[in-house]
């Protein structure tokens, strides 16, 4: 008997010697007012900014950030389903910025903008977590864009070169083809060591699942990330997504690698943020918007950068999307994102409804890095593109008064309408760099002058399966070189002309 008293007495004495009393210390507030998404909390003095806080809503875990920091209480954000939350409820403040997780774990993934996935394909099990928001690195670590990202779309490569490092807006009205583009983009970056990531925002569910499907399709989800804040998603998701993503991004730009991100679109983030606002009861500004939207998007695109060796030598390339109304792009937000970019791809609603597709209207289109971002080969060609297309929109204003034409001005014409046509392109029939190229020497160098013009597109695909058999080493030696060496101008010009004699509707 004494025996276990003796056991039980040493056991407790163990226990004791090894008891460490844990102060935990807990910021609690109450819930004094909640309604559409947004909750007014008293009693949580020190919170941060866009720190998280937990909702005590029943059994489920509710998560918020702090954004109004007022004298007597905190207007929050609630990232979720927030009807179970009521008056009086608990909250707690995590003592951590919003983060999300970032790797190679959510490469080829659809997530939330918390990151959680909704893909049904398992959990994420990242072993790091990015916070939201991040200032921006300053000029001494960038360097100048140089590198191109090749797009496969012949009008943008030709004519609105986007480098790596850019922030290039793709603008214009509904239903027009801005996410073609974008979407376009990302398929051509396969075997470009390039990361994606896209950023759905207010979008329909079924749209995105549709976007995957075809990335899936193409083989280019591999390398993407999905972050989506869909259409029937609180606005405070829709806030939140384009940090998400651009948090994303930033773990492969810290590793030195170069990331694409599209942001689909603004305009619905900038009315998200306007909603929030005003629930949070900041004043409202023009068109309702508070007078932060401009630093909104200035801190989200501020973060797309190219670094320089000694900071890595990573990029996050930007391709931002705003929609206009009835094509006006001076209204407040389009003026705002114009601003912050190098450069936007103006995408116009007559062009798109004649089929010149994508609608590019290369007047209104800019890239303030141009030909910088191109291989020797493509600037080369491209620069005198430019010159014919614009003196083709001259001619084609002043011909159309039916004044007689010398031979010169209708041959100049008749390569303008080959020019015009050329730019057509199918979506998801990316066109690789040596290809676009190869053709457009074609048209600058007079060769296609007689084949007919509804013929060009026609011609171009056969062109490229007959260079595929007959022409490796010209394509090779383009893209390995970048060069247009005159050596090379005679063997395309051969090709080009071999090519002709196989075909049978040339013009005499």
């Amino acid at each position: 008997m004494s025996n276990t008293k003796d056991f039980i007495v040493e056991q407790l004495k163990q226990q004791i010697a090894g008891f460490k009393h844990e102060i935990k210390e807990q910021t609690v507030g109450k819930v004094i007012k909640i309604g559409d998404g947004i909750a007014q909390i008293s009693g949580l003095s020190d919170v941060m900014m866009s720190e998280m806080l937990e909702f005590s809503s029943g059994k489920k875990k509710v998560y918020g950030v702090a954004l109004n920091l007022e004298e007597d209480s905190v207007g929050a954000i609630i990232l979720g389903d927030f009807f179970g939350i009521k008056e009086g409820d608990e909250v707690r403040s995590l003592k951590r910025i919003l983060e999300v997780p970032v790797g190679n774990s959510v490469v080829g993934r659809v997530v939330n903008p918390m990151g959680a996935p909704i893909d049904g394909k398992g959990e994420i099990l990242a072993d790091k977590f990015y916070p939201i928001e991040k200032i921006a690195p300053g000029v001494i670590a960038r360097e100048s864009v140089s590198k191109p990202v090749q797009t496969g779309i012949k009008a943008v490569d030709a004519m609105i070169p986007i480098g790596r490092g850019q922030r290039e807006l793709i603008i214009g009205d509904r239903q027009i083809g801005k996410t073609a583009i974008a979407i376009d983009a990302i398929i051509n970056q396969k075997g470009q060591n390039m990361k994606c990531i896209y950023v759905a925002i207010g979008q329909k569910e079924s749209k995105v699942a549709n976007i995957a499907a075809k990335l899936e399709e193409h083989g280019a989800m591999e390398y993407t990330t999905i972050v989506l804040a869909g259409a029937s998603d609180p606005a405070s998701l829709a806030y939140i997504a384009p940090y998400a993503g651009c948090a994303m991004a930033e773990y492969f730009l810290d590793k030195g690698e170069d990331v694409l991100i599209v942001y689909d679109d603004l305009s619905k983030h900038a009315v998200a943020y306007r909603e929030i606002s005003l629930l949070l009861k900041r004043p409202p500004g023009r068109e309702a918007y508070p007078g932060d939207v401009f630093y909104l998007h200035s801190r989200l695109l501020e973060r797309s950068c190219n670094l320089n060796k000694e900071h890595g030598g990573g990029s996050i390339t930007a391709l931002p999307i705003i929609e206009t109304q009835a094509g006006d792009v001076s209204a407040y937000i389009p003026t705002n994102v114009i601003s912050i970019t190098d450069g936007q791809i103006y995408l116009e609603p007559d062009l798109f409804y004649q089929g010149n597709r994508p609608a590019v209207n290369a007047g209104l289109s800019v890239s303030r890095v141009g030909s910088a971002a191109q291989i020797k080969a493509m600037k080369k060609v491209a620069g005198k593109m430019r010159l014919e297309a614009a003196q083709y929109r001259e001619l084609a204003a002043f011909a159309q008064f039916g004044s007689d034409l010398d031979e010169e001005t209708k041959s100049r014409l008749e390569r303008g309408k080959r020019l015009v046509e050329i730019f057509k392109q199918d979506q998801y029939k990316t066109v690789p760099v040596a290809n676009q190229v190869l053709i457009f020497f074609a048209i600058i160098s007079g060769l296609l002058d007689n084949v007919p013009v509804e013929k060009i597109l026609e011609f171009e695909e056969g062109l490229n399966k007959y260079a595929e058999n007959s022409g490796q080493d010209i394509l090779h030696e383009i893209t390995e070189k970048g060069e247009l060496s005159e050596k090379l101008e005679e063997n395309i010009k051969k090709l080009v002309e071999d090519y002709k004699s196989t075909v049978d509707y040339l013009e005499s």
